[in-house]
């Protein structure tokens, strides 16, 4: 994470009022709501994790058992559990 100082790109008389408060110390600045992304949307984790959950759904109903989908996807049988008795808005 960089700094970058507050009088090269505030002006002075926010810096007066924000010195009311600190002084000298490092504070953060989150963004707002409606700017933050959700986890892995940006690197295509969250797309490829919906898709793996799709299949195991999938693979569940048509019969496979909850410890094949375990050991098939590398998952506990709890996260597989977790995964297959979901309640979906989708399904």
């Amino acid at each position: 994470m960089s700094y970058l100082k507050a009088n090269a790109v505030l002006p002075e008389n926010l810096i007066a009022e924000i010195q009311k408060y600190v002084q000298g110390e490092a504070i953060y600045i989150p963004k707002p709501e409606k700017a933050h992304s959700k986890w892995g949307s940006r690197s295509g984790a969250r797309k490829a994790i919906d898709e793996r959950n799709r299949k195991i759904k999938y693979a569940f109903k048509n019969g496979k058992t909850i410890s094949e989908l375990a050991e098939e996807y590398y998952l506990s049988i709890e996260t597989i559990k977790k995964i297959v008795y979901k309640k979906s808005r989708f399904s």
